[in-house]
């Protein structure tokens, strides 16, 4: 794994974990590198999962429909009834597969930056402010991280309790993910973690982001996955479409993608220096992770798609590579 890794363009010294896991074997992993506070890297590093977490929370809004708590036809204004009209015109469904039409991420984010408050309800309470959305919903896919705070915030109100806890009693514990949670703040980061850049702490929104984990849970998550531990994968695989019956290579909280003939969920996660990656090929049942600290660059699709060569490359074996 070591070369794979060079051959991505990280230098020895770089802080890096990479995970690979197949089956029932134990995990192949590379560990690298110092975290800020000067501490090595580990599979055990608590880290930013920036937007890995999205296909957590729409785990969660999958467990409440399977319930049948949540209708995801239903409109957005029937769970947040502070929004414009606009809200009555988006469907939960539009929200998980990015076709709700909401605002630019870039809009959104120069209000949050004058009101300083990158929290849930600073999100939505920027969303308040658009009288009207510049096209229909479900007539295009634009990947937005306002929709997974709206779709959070559904979350909450169908359960009637806090995403954290939820997430945690319905996911983390059920499927031995000691060290993941959803972390609100007020901190900006939880105790024990790898903090982010000094001056670009990871925002407290919750449900486009808002998880902390390690490499190892990531690892876990992806077999849990898998193996339809949850009961859920089915649904959380099938790739949404747009209204008019056009279909998407975005599932629930997660790309859909195919590499030597499988296919393959994926997604990325960046903030001011992170990078994250996970991926999954249920057919193999394999697990990639990734997370790289101090990291401004995209080096981590070569790396992905470097290992999945290797996997599906009839010679690779697994061994432990635990640096």
């Amino acid at each position: 794994m070591a070369t794979l890794v060079s051959e991505a363009g990280y230098r020895s010294d770089e802080p890096i974990v990479v995970g690979i896991q197949q089956g029932g074997a134990p995990p192949v992993l590379l560990a690298q590198g110092l975290s800020s506070t000067g501490g090595p890297v580990t599979a055990a590093t608590l880290a930013y999962a920036a937007s890995l977490s999205k296909q957590m929370t729409a785990a969660c809004a999958a467990l409440l429909a399977q319930a049948g708590v949540l209708d995801m036809e239903s409109a957005l204004s029937r769970w947040l009834p502070r929004l414009p009209a606009w809200a009555g015109t988006v469907r939960l469904r539009h929200l998980v597969h990015h076709t709700a039409a909401l605002p630019a991420d870039s809009e959104i984010d120069a209000i949050i930056a004058e009101d300083d408050d990158r929290t849930t309800p600073g999100i939505i309470q920027a969303l308040a402010r658009f009288p009207a959305l510049d096209h229909r919903p479900g007539t295009e896919h634009v990947y937005s991280n306002a929709g997974y705070v709206c779709l959070a915030a559904v979350v909450e109100r169908a359960a009637d309790m806090p995403l954290p806890d939820f997430a945690q009693h319905h996911l983390f514990v059920p499927l031995a993910m000691a060290d993941s949670r959803y972390w609100p703040g007020p901190d900006p980061t939880p105790p024990g973690a790898a903090p982010l850049a000094r001056l670009h702490p990871a925002p407290l929104s919750l449900g486009d982001g808002g998880v902390w984990t390690t490499l190892r849970d990531l690892l876990r998550w992806g077999q849990a996955l898998n193996a339809d531990e949850l009961g859920i994968s089915g649904l959380m695989q099938t790739p949404g479409r747009l209204d008019d019956g056009t279909p998407i290579d975005y599932a629930w909280g997660v790309g859909v993608r195919s590499h030597a003939g499988h296919r393959v969920y994926r997604h990325g996660g960046g903030w001011t220096g992170l990078r994250a990656l996970h991926a999954r090929v249920p057919d193999l049942d394999l697990s990639v992770a990734l997370l790289a600290l101090n990291d401004h660059t995209e080096r981590r699709v070569p790396l992905l798609n470097g290992l999945l060569d290797a996997v599906t490359n009839p010679s690779f074996r697994s061994k432990d590579e635990q640096t």
